[in-house]
C-alpha cells in the first residue's frame, strides 16, 4: 500500500466517527423538536374534547331537569331557568349564569296515532377551550383553533301534565 493511501485512510477514520455521532444527536433532537408539538396537540385535543363532551352531558341533563319543572301545572320560564342554572352550578360549570334557557310550553307532540301538548326546553352554553389555543399556536403560528367559544346546545321534550 502506498504511503499516501495509508495516511488518507487514517484521516478518514479519525474524522468520520465523531461526525457521525454528532449528526445522530442532532437528528434525534430535530425529530423530537418536530414531533413534540404534534404529540402535545393530539394529547391536549383528546383532553379538551373530553371536557366538551362532559359539558354537553351536563347540559343535556340540565335541559331534562328544566323540562321536568316545565311540564308541571302553572310552570313559568323563571322557574325553569332557575332549575336549569342550579343543575349547571351543581355540575360544576364555571360560567353557569351565561347559559341561555328557552322553553316552548305549547309544543305539539306526536303520540302514536294522536297528538298531545308538551314542552320543549333548550339550553345553550358558551364552551371555552382552556389549553387548546396555546398548543395549536405551537404547531401553527397565529392559529385560531380553540380561540373562540363553542356554543353547545341541548334540548329536552316532555309531555305536559294535566290537572
Amino acid at each position: 500500500m502506498a504511503r499516501w493511501q495509508r495516511h488518507s485512510a487514517c484521516d478518514t477514520r479519525r474524522h468520520t466517527r465523531p461526525a457521525r455521532l454528532t449528526s445522530a444527536r442532532g437528528q434525534a433532537l430535530l425529530e423530537t423538536a418536530l414531533t413534540l408539538p404534534l404529540l402535545l396537540l393530539v394529547s391536549i385535543s383528546i383532553f379538551e374534547f373530553g371536557r366538551a363532551y362532559q359539558t354537553w352531558q351536563v347540559l343535556t341533563n340540565a335541559a331534562r331537569e328544566g323540562a321536568r319543572v316545565a311540564v308541571l301545572p302553572n310552570a313559568d320560564l323563571p322557574g325553569v331557568t332557575a332549575r336549569v342554572r342550579q343543575y349547571l352550578q351543581d355540575g360544576q360549570l364555571a360560567d353557569y349564569a351565561s347559559a341561555g334557557v328557552t322553553a316552548d310550553f305549547n309544543k305539539t307532540l306526536n303520540l302514536g296515532a294522536t297528538t298531545g301538548s308538551g314542552t320543549l326546553v333548550t339550553v345553550t352554553y358558551p364552551f371555552q377551550f382552556m389549553v387548546l389555543q396555546p398548543v395549536a399556536n405551537l404547531v401553527v403560528r397565529g392559529s385560531a383553533l380553540g380561540g373562540s367559544p363553542l356554543t353547545l346546545t341541548a334540548t329536552a321534550e316532555m309531555r305536559n301534565e294535566i290537572q
